[in-house]
């Protein structure tokens, strides 16, 4: 049983393994840990073994199997979750994972096509949990041979420098959403097993320097906090036969004041480039709890209302510009101004 849980295969108490007995009653059929044996009649066991992968990589592709799945196998028939239509992967309670708006479509088919897609979009829109699924997706299809994500370790308001622990501690919260990902569509055992062999890579952006990323599904989180160096620096690790998934929401820029964010800069620079992909999602593709849709809705009107009173005053700005000789005479004005206010 390579690749899968066994305990997934055999089902609780065993109950699957059970089933394939009673339906194969001229076998002899043992299974121990990942590994089932056969004696017997040499034409049933031609079909047996041919079912019994066909329900491996059941298992390997939805992460569950049922009474029903192995009864539909064993005739020949597509389960329920075969005929199923458009699905990336299923998640480890056998969920379907695929599109749910038409701009998170978008997404999909750009990875498909190109080899470098920009996701950008407010939050709870689904452009990191629906890139980790179609770098799952290309993992188990071996269209890619690991999977890399990162993040720029940068804090939301908060300094965390002073938490205890090493470099691992204090840099796994920053990943803490690429790991709670994964750990839906993978079972914990198998992820381990992933982790420690580097087929899944988990690192922030500054240990991407100087590496060349190959036969890799590699996704960058949160682009938004990147500098114009970091992304650039990112941009070029890509190796041959590598896709790229860019994520990031410009509304929520953590960086300082006096650093423009990467991925701004990367939208406008990269725009016409062939072979990359810009989808934008928004406010309707977002599938978080609805009050989430709501505020971002609220802080968009507002940011819209400073905006445009941010146009005015630089309007009445120049207007009272004109009455006076010289910038210091103005300057001082302003000032006598700032303070009455």
């Amino acid at each position: 049983m390579e690749e899968i849980d066994p305990v997934v295969f055999y089902g609780v108490n065993n109950s699957h393994l059970q089933m394939i007995k009673s339906l194969f009653p001229k076998l002899r059929i043992v299974a121990r840990d990942n590994v089932i044996r056969v004696l017997g009649d040499e034409e049933e066991m031609a079909k047996i073994e041919e079912d019994i992968e066909t329900m491996r990589l059941h298992v390997l592709k939805f992460n569950s199997i049922t009474d029903e799945d192995i009864l539909d196998i064993i005739k020949g028939k597509k389960t329920k979750a075969e005929a199923t239509k458009d699905v990336l992967v299923y998640n480890i309670s056998g969920r379907p994972i695929k599109s749910r708006s038409e701009n998170q479509q978008k997404l999909i088919d750009a990875f498909e096509k190109t080899d470098m897609t920009f996701a950008v979009g407010p939050a709870g829109t689904g452009k990191t949990y629906l890139s980790i699924a179609l770098a799952v997706k290309a993992l188990k299809e071996k269209t890619a041979k690991k999977i890399i994500l990162s993040r720029p370790a940068v804090e939301a308001g908060e300094k965390l420098g002073f938490l205890p622990g090493d470099m691992k501690d204090k840099i796994d919260p920053y990943l803490q959403p690429l790991y709670d990902a994964l750990e839906d569509m993978i079972p914990t055992a198998k992820l381990q097993e992933m982790m420690e062999k580097h087929i899944i890579q988990i690192a922030p952006l500054a240990f991407m320097r100087g590496r060349t990323l190959s036969d890799a599904v590699v996704i960058l989180d949160e682009a938004q906090n990147t500098t114009s160096q970091q992304i650039r620096m990112f941009l070029t690790r890509m190796g041959s036969s590598t896709r790229m998934i860019i994520t990031g929401d410009i509304t929520q820029i953590d960086l300082p004041r006096d650093q423009r964010s990467g991925l701004k800069e990367a939208l406008k620079i990269l725009e016409h480039v062939d072979g990359i992909s810009i989808v934008n999602l928004t406010q309707k593709d977002i599938v978080r709890h609805k009050l989430v849709t709501r505020i971002v809705n609220a802080y968009d009107k507002f940011d819209k209302a400073k905006e445009k009173e941010r146009e005015e005053n630089n309007i009445k700005r120049a207007q009272r510009r004109e009455h006076f000789n010289d910038e210091e005479e103005f300057a001082i004005f302003e000032k006598i101004d700032n303070d009455i206010n």
